[in-house]
């Protein structure tokens, strides 16, 4: 007979849904669904009732001199840690290499920039040139030359085409006569008397001249780059010096060999040993 009984089909028996009229209240609450949501109103109802006799036992007298530097957000409290902000470049650089490639690339940036403060200064194809009397005074004219003899023979009243008194200011300073302003400019330019000379030679000066001042343009244009190039090289060594800095602290503080704030915001110190 079980046999049979169990050869017969019989109706499947499913759950039971939710009527129509409440379909807008979402699936039929099960048995196993209640106890989930009873053990959590449970649990909720002690942790209020835990902070109720917390806060009914509170001592409204009750004083620390670490609250007058302490600081909250929202109930909860934050320890300040001493860290200091680093720019986005430093934390990239800090989160993607370790300490021996910045050494590396510190090095090869430092000798870099050493080079090239070398032909800023004294470079190949132009001079700085400047006078020690001048160096303390605000403000910088930039004079290109094609060597360092010409460097030392320098004079700016020539130059300017003014006296000694004139060179103090930077703004409607007094001029030489016009005929020594035009022989100062003809020196400058490298003119020379072509008045005499036949029409084939003076197209040859005229070419000349005009090639020399596109190399000297060149050359002020390289200049310029180079100085750019220098201010860049400086930035980048300050920033690996600071996170060389930033990583050798790291560093001694996962050691225990220095002092520092841990994350709730106590200070501590290492253990000496004793004498």
């Amino acid at each position: 007979m079980s046999s049979m009984r169990n050869a017969v089909q019989r109706r499947n028996h499913r759950e039971r849904a939710q009527p129509e009229e409440r379909a807008k209240w979402g699936l039929l609450e099960k048995s196993k669904d209640y106890k989930l949501r009873a053990q959590d109103f449970r649990t909720k109802k002690q942790k209020l009732r835990a902070l109720k006799s917390k806060a009914a036992d509170r001592n409204p007298d009750e004083f620390s001199f670490k609250m007058l530097s302490s600081k909250a957000d929202n109930g909860r409290k934050l320890g300040d840690r001493g860290n200091k902000a680093l720019s986005m470049d430093v934390v990239k650089l800090l989160k993607t290499q370790d300490i021996g490639y910045v050494r590396t690339m510190l090095q090869a940036t430092r000798k870099e920039r050493e080079k090239l403060e070398q032909e800023v200064v004294m470079g190949k194809t132009g001079v700085r040139t400047f006078n020690e009397a001048e160096a303390g005074k605000k403000g910088s004219h930039m004079v290109f030359v094609e060597s360092a003899e010409e460097q030392k023979a320098f004079k700016p009243e020539e130059w300017f085409g003014t006296s000694a008194e004139g060179l103090d200011k930077a703004w409607n300073r007094p001029r030489n006569s016009a005929v020594d302003q035009e022989q100062g400019d003809g020196d400058e330019l490298g003119t020379t008397s072509t008045a005499k000379l036949p029409k084939k030679q003076q197209e040859i000066e005229a070419a000349k001249r005009k090639e020399e001042r596109s190399l000297k343009k060149k050359r002020e244009g390289a200049q310029l780059s180079r100085m750019s190039r220098l201010e860049a090289l400086k930035a980048r060594e300050r920033d690996l010096k600071s996170v060389e800095d930033e990583l050798e602290t790291q560093r001694a503080k996962m050691a225990g060999t220095i002092g520092g704030v841990n994350k709730n915001g106590v200070k501590y110190k290492v253990r000496e040993r004793k004498r």
